[in-house]
């Protein structure tokens, strides 16, 4: 006789999604909303900005004006954004207990599971 896994009823498959649901939308929502997102870009405002003094040549300009941006100071903080490469060692503990503790879980669950499988399969009374 072939394994049959216990049935699992519709209102635990509607609460499962659910969980997944709020999970997935968690770990891409959090971090942003923590300040942890990786790509935070800081501007570096200049007085009085020019093409020149952003560094754009004549067709650097054209394309800008053809995304119609005309005036400079309306491009300046695009240009002279710069990526933030500031490191936090809170951070990164946090993520790392994150990540270990996730992986005990998956660990504990998964030998729980297995075990409860090899149990139900080889197990003859």
């Amino acid at each position: 006789m072939a394994y049959q896994p216990p049935k699992q009823g519709f209102v635990g498959q509607i609460v499962d999604v659910a969980v997944l649901l709020v999970m997935t939308v968690g770990a891409l929502y959090i971090p942003l909303y923590l300040g942890l997102a990786g790509a935070a870009k800081t501007p570096r405002p200049i007085e009085n900005p020019t093409w020149e003094a952003l560094g754009q040549n004549a067709a650097e300009q054209a394309q800008w004006q053809a995304l119609g941006i005309a005036d400079p100071a309306a491009a300046s903080d695009i240009v002279t954004a710069r990526f933030d490469y500031s490191f936090s060692w809170a951070a990164l503990l946090v993520m790392a207990v994150l990540v270990i503790g996730y992986f005990v879980l998956v660990v504990r669950l998964s030998d729980k599971e297995y075990r409860d499988v090899i149990a139900e399969r080889f197990d003859r009374k």
